[in-house]
């Protein structure tokens, strides 16, 4: 099976909730400026891996989040991201594994309107088998920082356009392409799809019914 299938899809009109949406996948960030490096600081004991980083190329004291190297649960499970990808046994002394990696089309803004900046990421997973699943994870700012919620499916062997926080909605807008209702799997993705999340109190992330 080949894990990276996809079609690129360039502008899919999508009419939904009463509004006409352009899927449109975001060119990305443009890099940070770099900062002076900072004094080393002795540490008092092993290193933890922490849910956020400092980014050096951020302001002193400023925290950042990085998504290549988190921490979140698919499924119930825990996976630990290490420079983009987790790769663990399917079963003990299983030839086979589970196969997790940061897939990208980062949306930034204000989930929950506290007035700070939360970021969501899409990540795929392959266990061995045809399919190539999809997921959304959201990473919410506190003030100790940064934390991650549950990954939500979006769907296996989609192609992922953007994803939106528009302001003040509460709402986390995930556009991409699927299928025709009773396409093979085989069929390339080209229904364009608009999946509306939001995260509970509780720092869940689960669907909006409207």
């Amino acid at each position: 099976m080949n894990k990276n299938v996809g079609v690129s899809v360039a502008v899919i009109a999508v009419l939904a909730a009463g509004g006409l949406y352009l899927l449109v996948k975001p060119a990305g960030d443009a890099p940070a400026p770099a900062m002076p490096a900072s004094a080393p600081v002795a540490s008092a004991g092993p290193a933890t891996a922490p849910a956020a980083s400092i980014d050096q190329a951020a302001p002193a004291g400023q925290v950042t989040f990085d998504p290549k190297n988190s921490t979140f649960t698919l499924d119930g499970q825990s996976v630990t991201l290490k420079n983009g990808i987790s790769s663990i046994q399917s079963a003990p002394e299983s030839a086979s594994s589970t196969t997790t990696r940061y897939f990208g089309d980062e949306g930034r803004g204000d989930f929950n309107n506290d007035g700070q900046e939360d970021i969501a990421f899409i990540v795929t997973q392959d266990a061995g088998g045809s399919g190539l699943f999809y997921f959304i994870v959201a990473a919410i700012k506190g003030s100790d920082g940064y934390k991650t919620t549950n990954g939500f499916f979006i769907g296996d062997r989609i192609a992922p356009q953007s994803i939106t926080i528009p302001r003040s909605s509460n709402e986390l807008q995930v556009n991409f392409a699927d299928r025709q209702p009773g396409e093979p799997m085989t069929a390339p993705p080209t229904a364009g799809r608009v999946l509306l999340l939001k995260v509970t109190p509780q720092g869940v992330l689960e669907g909006v019914m409207k």
